[in-house]
């Protein structure tokens, strides 16, 4: 029989999560079999092309218990019959005494439809993200009897409780995060015995080529040929697109630019009123999502790429922002700040600049000595690609996940298949 991983995500597809459909695509390329199951419905009006490549079946979970009652109820009906589920029932109960929430409630019916409907083919059990994600497939495991792994990130490592990151922790197979300092995180809170796992995620270098023509040298001293700078990423806290607004009426009256924002979220009015009440207006473009193709060509003709990140008030962070990596392999010179892992792709003064969180002074001082100074910026884009493109490829990184899985207890067509040609 063939056996396939279930995977299960938050959201799919989702446009700010193009590293986890890298690496599905990667992983079916492989000769793994998947089958996605989301936690949530789309919510993006535009699509990777990344996600028409991957082959993978995607079934969605109910989102709200109460929206499919009738589905829960069967697969309640269903599961509550199976040996494990008095166990798994006194284990949810306890969860939810240390977790009294909603939330909590829709993992445990999440993790039944789960159960419940997946295929018989199913071997693996497979998460993205620790926290919800990582809750509903262990429920689901205690159910099955299906071993686990897991995918830690960023806000997912630093906004779920320690008892929950030691109890899931101990118990999947093996999880894998992509930055020091989750590592480091995830690594105190396990039992010691190497089940962590440091991969960074790295950059599909085949969807971005080098430029192939020189980049802008704009230095802001023109009226007609400003210095354009870029950010693209989620309107949320912790990308501090506020702090850059404030930076930006700091830049003094002779020096020329344009900021060009590409993302949706929550905050996309707010930080919209807030250019307007700062005088903005006439200086910024806020594009919404856009398609890759579009993001990629901004990168190219643009001078500056801008990400002034920050930990948020609920400990939310981002770990290393892609589109960081993405930026750096056009030869775009970057600035952002001291947080998670950004540090370990950007050296400050060598391929780009860091200063601290929410210090707009000390981001507009970047800008502007980056935006008068064409050649330094130039050297420091060209110097980020070479990072990128000789530490940051997407295939270094698969190749640990693909020994990872290679390394479980079930046997995938793909490991079945390498023994095979080992032995033959």
């Amino acid at each position: 029989m063939t056996k396939t991983i279930a995977v299960v995500l938050k959201g799919y597809p989702r446009l700010s999560e193009t590293f986890i459909a890298q690496e599905l695509l990667e992983l079916e390329r492989h000769g793994y079999r998947l089958h996605l199951f989301s936690m949530r419905r789309p919510t993006d009006d535009k699509r990777h092309p990344i996600h028409d490549e991957i082959k993978a079946p995607v079934t969605y979970l109910p989102e709200y218990l109460h929206n499919e009652p009738l589905r829960v109820f069967r697969a309640w009906r269903a599961m509550r019959k199976t040996p494990a589920y008095a166990d798994v029932f006194r284990t949810f109960l306890c969860d939810l005494g240390s977790d009294p929430s909603r939330n909590r409630f829709r993992r445990f019916g999440q993790a039944l439809v789960l159960a419940h409907e997946m295929p018989a083919t199913i071997g693996w059990l497979y998460s993205h993200f620790i926290h919800t994600p990582a809750a509903v497939t262990q429920y689901c495991s205690a159910l099955t009897g299906l071993s686990w792994s897991c995918s830690a990130h960023a806000k997912d490592i630093w906004t779920t409780p320690e008892w929950e990151l030691r109890g899931k922790l101990a118990d999947s197979q093996w999880t894998v995060t992509c930055t020091a300092s989750g590592f480091a995180q995830l690594k105190s809170l396990s039992p010691g015995d190497g089940r962590v796992h440091l991969v960074y995620h790295g950059l599909d270098l085949s969807r971005f080529a080098p430029r192939d023509d020189a980049p802008p040298m704009n230095a802001g001293d023109r009226p007609d040929a400003p210095a354009q700078l870029v950010s693209v990423g989620r309107a949320v806290e912790k990308k501090g697109f506020d702090t850059l607004l404030e930076a930006l009426t700091r830049l003094p009256d002779d020096l020329h630019w344009r900021w060009t924002h590409i993302g949706t979220g929550e905050l996309l009015d707010d930080l919209k009123a807030q250019a307007a009440r700062l005088g903005l207006s006439d200086k910024v473009r806020f594009l919404g999502s856009q398609a890759q193709s579009t993001v990629k060509e901004t990168y190219l003709s643009s001078d500056l790429f801008v990400l002034p990140c920050r930990v948020a008030a609920d400990g939310d962070r981002d770990g290393l922002p892609n589109v960081l990596v993405e930026a750096q392999s056009q030869a775009l010179a970057c600035i952002s700040t001291r947080v998670s892992a950004i540090p370990e792709l950007i050296e400050h003064g060598k391929n780009g600049l860091l200063v601290d969180p929410d210090d707009a002074g000390a981001l507009a001082q970047a800008i502007e000595s980056l935006v008068r100074d064409p050649e330094r910026r130039v050297a420091m884009g060209q110097a980020g690609e070479r990072r990128v493109r000789g530490e940051f490829d997407h295939l270094a990184a698969i190749g640990t996940l693909l020994d990872l899985f290679g390394a479980t207890a079930w046997e995938s067509d793909a490991v079945a298949a390498k023994k095979d040609r080992e032995t033959a």
